[in-house]
């Protein structure tokens, strides 16, 4: 879990080197669409069918939507903001995800430690977007705003999946859905935006593309999925706040981003907001 956290919090860095070759969005559908071809082989290989009359069509179809809504505001927002501020507004989705649930699922209220981790998440939130307003390039917060925009679909993406018939299905198939709506909007959504899509082509740029199709998008989730499948998902969440740590570390020592005190403070709130949010209550008396 602590290795997925770190490929998550490095995949930021990733997607601005590649985006100096690569459009954003496009990026994004690209990615994808590797990621599809991946997973359909697999799930072939396994006799898995990934359409089933079982009333996942739609709700299926609407994450697919949201998935690419948020990955397309994800790698815009990075086209404007740095790696390490990114990974921090990103990882308020599990707070959305709290929130959404909260109000669907009554036996999932939140507790004492939930609702003090989203107030402290929230402050660091404050904290970082305070700060990029004062960035001397004044686009910061333009970046920092995608972000943010972005962690709220990806939030909403999870609770679609845990209110609907897609709870019930094989998780793979549910990723299929993400992964082969979002290849075809991407591509399309690029185009409609006029980007200007491919601009050079260095080995970098591909192996930063490799490894957000190979190991983020496919291998990784389907890492993921089997260890909920086979752990405890609220003591695999908690881990989840490793994420934006590494992010941050990565975007410092990789892209010698800078490393300012509020960003150690934001960080700092919205890691330990992560952590509490996925505690059970009653955990910490």
């Amino acid at each position: 879990m602590l290795f997925l956290c770190f490929l998550w919090g490095i995949n930021q860095v990733t997607i601005k080197i590649a985006g100096t070759g690569i459009s954003p969005v496009l990026q994004a559908g690209i990615r994808s669409i590797i990621a599809t071809v991946l997973l359909s082989v697999w799930m072939l290989a396994r006799h898995i069918r990934p359409f089933e009359k079982d009333g996942s069509g739609f709700p299926g179809v609407m994450v697919g939507l949201l998935f690419s809504i948020e990955f397309a505001l994800m790698f815009w927002g990075l086209s404007y903001t740095s790696a390490s501020r990114a990974v921090i507004f990103i990882y308020i989705a599990p707070f959305i995800v709290v929130l959404g649930i909260h109000w669907l699922i009554p036996e999932e209220r939140l507790g004492r430690l939930q609702v003090g981790g989203m107030l402290l998440a929230f402050v660091g939130i404050i904290v970082a977007f305070g700060e990029g307003l004062t960035q001397l390039n004044g686009k910061e917060w333009i970046g920092d705003l995608l972000c943010v925009a972005a962690a709220v679909f990806w939030g909403a993406t999870t609770v679609l999946v845990r209110a609907s018939k897609l709870s019930n299905i094989a998780p793979s198939r549910t990723l299929y859905y993400q992964l082969l709506v979002s290849s075809i909007l991407l591509p399309l959504l690029s185009l409609a935006l006029g980007e200007t899509g491919v601009s050079q082509l260095t080995p970098l740029i591909l192996l930063c593309l490799a490894f957000q199709g190979i190991v983020v998008a496919f291998a990784s989730y389907l890492a993921w999925f089997w260890l909920i499948a086979h752990y405890p998902a609220t003591r695999l969440s908690a881990f989840t706040f490793f994420t934006p740590l590494f992010g941050v570390i990565c975007g410092v020592v990789i892209l010698f981003e800078p490393f300012t005190p509020g960003l150690l403070l934001a960080l700092t709130l919205v890691a330990t907001g992560i952590y509490l949010v996925n505690l059970k209550p009653g955990t910490l008396r």
